[in-house]
């Protein structure tokens, strides 16, 4: 049987991982984009997360940037 999926809630911190499963690039992908400040984090303790909102707005920086 396999594993299934779940979708995190709308309201969920993504670790860096799943950050990059969400945007389909590598982990260090995710982190330029944060060193570049284009991608807005939360730190809690040692751990950096994010937000869907910060992604959706770096999304559309990005997306703007393109065209």
């Amino acid at each position: 049987m396999m594993a299934r999926l779940r979708e995190p809630p709308a309201d969920h911190l993504l670790s860096m991982q799943e950050a990059a499963e969400w945007l389909r690039v590598s982990k260090w992908s995710v982190y330029s984009l944060i060193h570049a400040n284009q991608l807005h984090t939360i730190k809690i303790g040692r751990r950096r997360l994010v937000s869907r909102e910060a992604l959706n707005e770096c999304v559309k920086q990005l997306a703007k940037g393109a065209a």
